[in-house]
């Protein structure tokens, strides 16, 4: 029999637990959600969370305790742009994103993905007080390759605050959130590159396929007229590119030249053997929306003949729900299996000032299906 205790801004809720069946009774400590209810389970094993006087728990159904699900296109952690969730093989949780002051890099963990909203946020890194990496901290990505931790992100000079570069760390501890994470420096390109990350680049994300990893990013190029486009290369190790860059998709549709030319912020999900790759396109504004290459999983990654572009964005604002800038997403699943688009949007049509540096582009979920074997995003 074991004991737990969990306290809300409401409430406190006691319940005990007895492991290979039973029962166990839940109850409240004050009157107020439940109203006095005490309803009896059974289980083996529950987690219960209460946020913001919200009932949350992938199980509830399972145990018919009857708890408010996740909000979904609404706000889910504020002033969080181009969030990253990450799920570990152990079931974990990690969420990381550019917070507005553009100053170091965050994680947060939980045990569940509601309980990311709430869960403690930890700088693991911050910025260098002059030269490269000194601001503009963008878009860091946490991944775990070959039983290390890695952290992609952007980030440029004081001194030249638009010379954005990437960058990797790296942890080789088993707890991210505590353990020591070592600068790997710019990423490395490939021996006869002479052209990767020479220019504005970021927004960088890596993918295993058939056993090769491969990293995506975006970089610009033109003299005059910037245009951000995407490219891909096999990875050597995760700091350093095997093979030269690979162009995968340039702003070629009105839709992605709104304010500025630009393909960024890849995402790749791979389901039905297709490899999906998202990406964001236009201005950081109402513009802002989604675009989506396929290729199959069996194809050569690196010749671009095998990326089909799709003609039209896959998510864009939405007047009726008040979400405006979808974008920059990552992919990840509930504890039911569920497929989820983790994305940052706004609220509001009237920015002020550089959209870059208006903080309001807030983290939001989104429960997304499948036809024809295709993801299809919908707010409703």
């Amino acid at each position: 029999m074991a004991d737990s205790f969990l306290r809300g801004s409401d409430f406190m809720l006691y319940f005990m637990q007895r492991r290979g069946g039973g029962s166990a009774c839940a109850r409240s400590q004050k009157l107020g959600l439940l109203s006095g209810e005490k309803p009896c389970i059974i289980l083996d094993t529950i987690k219960i969370v209460y946020v913001n006087k919200k009932w949350l728990s992938g199980r509830s159904r399972k145990w018919g305790i009857k708890m408010s699900e996740l909000l979904y296109n609404k706000p889910w952690i504020l002033q969080r742009a181009d969030p990253y969730v990450y799920r570990h093989t152990d079931g974990t949780y990690y969420f990381t994103a550019s917070v507005p002051a553009y100053d170091g890099i965050v994680l947060r963990k939980s045990d569940t993905l509601a309980g990311l909203a709430d869960a403690p946020e930890t700088e693991v890194w911050h910025k260098h007080e002059s030269g490269i990496m000194s601001c503009h901290i963008w878009a860091p990505e946490l991944h775990y390759i070959d039983g290390a931790w890695y952290i992609y992100y952007a980030g440029g000079d004081k001194d030249d605050v638009w010379q954005i570069r990437p960058y990797v760390l790296e942890c080789k501890d088993e707890d991210p959130m505590t353990g020591t994470w070592t600068e790997k420096g710019k990423m490395g390109r490939a021996d006869d590159d002479v052209f990767s990350f020479e220019a504005f680049s970021l927004d960088g994300t890596v993918f295993e396929n058939k056993g090769k990893w491969y990293y995506i990013w975006a970089e610009k190029v033109g003299v005059g007229k910037q245009i951000s486009n995407l490219y891909i290369g096999e990875l050597e190790t995760p700091y350093k590119l095997k093979t030269v860059q690979v162009l995968l998709t340039t702003p070629d549709y009105d839709w992605e030249r709104v304010g500025f030319w630009v393909n960024e912020g890849p995402a790749v999900l791979k389901r039905n053997g297709k490899i999906f790759v998202t990406y964001s396109a236009s201005e950081t504004g109402i513009a802002y929306c989604m675009g989506m290459l396929t290729a199959d999983e069996d194809a050569d990654m690196l010749d671009p003949l095998s990326w089909k572009k799709e003609r039209y964005p896959v998510l864009k604002s939405d007047e009726t729900l008040g979400v405006y800038g979808p974008g920059h997403n990552s992919f990840t699943v509930d504890e039911e299996g569920n497929d989820i688009l983790v994305y940052h949007a706004r609220t509001e049509t009237e920015i002020v000032g550089d959209p870059l540096y208006n903080p309001n582009r807030h983290a939001m979920l989104m429960k997304f299906g499948w036809e024809d074997g295709r993801p299809v995003f919908k707010f409703n």
